[in-house]
């Protein structure tokens, strides 16, 4: 959701082949100086167009929440959360690459990640806490409801210098978030999740302009379909025999009911199954500009702020009506999620939120580093 994700920002590879500087191989490169120093005119409609709609999905996922009594709402929940935010996380991993070259890094991170999360895991914990009547910890240690996609993406932009200069980054990667499911890990600062997804995020750091171009092919697309449909009937198979935290990635084996080498196995294929199911994704997007495309580049908008009138509506019971616990009613607010996620990237919506999703703060930073004596 943000430069990789991030609002407003240039895409700074278009979708051609290049040595840009990515990680290849086993063995990470680093770019080279006079290609950190290169400033991007124009954005790549493909990434705009995938990233909008991706959050569209989210937004649809999360309207469902509610239905996953449902056969048809859990099995679209299942499918949705099993490539939704690897989608994001493999963009974000992608455009995080040049992040150690980057010029005001702590800026970026304090301005476009932390104050955010701040701010609006204030405003969640007060939702849960004075319209949702809940028991809510005060705390900015545990992140609530959707803002540990934040706190997440901090941490990995941090771990970037690290994944840029070890040799098999994505095999490390893997095997930490296998070893993430070996024990209960705490749920201080969403550890589980980062660590899960860890390798969602490397892949995006050594894939290369290329890549995304081989997706592109014809027999590529004509494949990402029946893919993704087989995706869809699995999910349906699995919606009476698989619990919905495994595609949160947060659990340890032992709270999800399986042993240690059950669990393992069943994570490798997650893993498979949503890199395999986020290719598909990314092979049907669309490469031309689009009536949507500009709407990819201020998708933190809509993240942050859809799980407001989704959890108000949910806490005030508003989901409780019998209508909606049928297939037609599960569709019904799966479109409902759509209009929400184009509402809430409307200008004024942009206009009131900017101080909260795209805070300034240029005032809280010294125009030169501190000397040190």
């Amino acid at each position: 959701m943000t430069s990789a994700a991030e609002p407003g920002t240039p895409s700074p590879d278009p979708v051609r082949p290049s040595a840009d500087g990515a990680v290849t191989g086993g063995a990470a490169t680093e770019p080279r100086p006079e290609e950190t120093t290169r400033a991007a005119k124009t954005r790549d409609p493909f990434f705009d167009n995938a990233k909008y709609i991706a959050i569209v999905l989210v937004v649809a996922g999360h309207a469902m929440e509610a239905l996953r009594d449902v056969p048809v709402g859990k099995a679209l929940y299942l499918f949705l959360y099993m490539f939704h935010m690897p989608v994001f996380i493999i963009v974000s991993g992608y455009f995080s690459r040049r992040f150690p070259y980057s010029k005001n890094k702590a800026r970026k991170l304090i301005t476009q990640l932390l104050v955010p999360y701040v701010l609006f895991q204030i405003v969640y914990m007060a939702i849960g806490r004075f319209v949702g009547g809940h028991d809510v910890n005060p705390t900015l240690l545990d992140p609530y409801f959707l803002v540990w996609f934040l706190l997440a993406l901090f941490a990995w932009r941090l771990s970037t210098p690290v994944w840029l200069r070890i040799r098999w980054p994505l095999a490390v990667a893997v095997l930490i978030s296998l070893a993430a499911g070996l024990q209960e890990l705490p749920g201080v600062l969403e550890t589980g999740r980062i660590l899960s997804l860890l390798p969602f995020f490397v892949l995006g750091m050594m894939l290369k302009p290329e890549h995304f171009a081989y997706l592109r092919r014809r027999w590529v697309r004509i494949l990402a379909v029946p893919v993704l449909a087989g995706g869809l009937v699995v999910a349906y198979w699995a919606q009476t025999r698989m619990s919905v935290e495994w595609v949160f990635w947060r659990r340890s084996n032992e709270y999800l009911g399986v042993d240690n080498l059950t669990g393992t196995a069943m994570r490798v294929g997650m893993l498979v199954c949503a890199t395999a199911l986020s290719a598909a994704f990314l092979a049907l997007v669309p490469s031309r500009r689009t009536w949507f495309t500009a709407l990819g580049a201020i998708t933190l908008y809509v993240y942050l702020l859809h799980g407001v009138p989704v959890k108000v509506a949910d806490y005030l019971g508003w989901y409780d009506h019998p209508a909606l616990h049928t297939t037609l009613g599960v569709l019904a607010v799966a479109v409902a999620g759509m209009l929400l996620a184009g509402l809430l990237s409307t200008p004024p919506v942009r206009a009131a939120t900017r101080w909260a999703v795209e805070p300034k703060l240029a005032w809280a930073f010294r125009s030169r580093p501190r000397e040190l004596g």
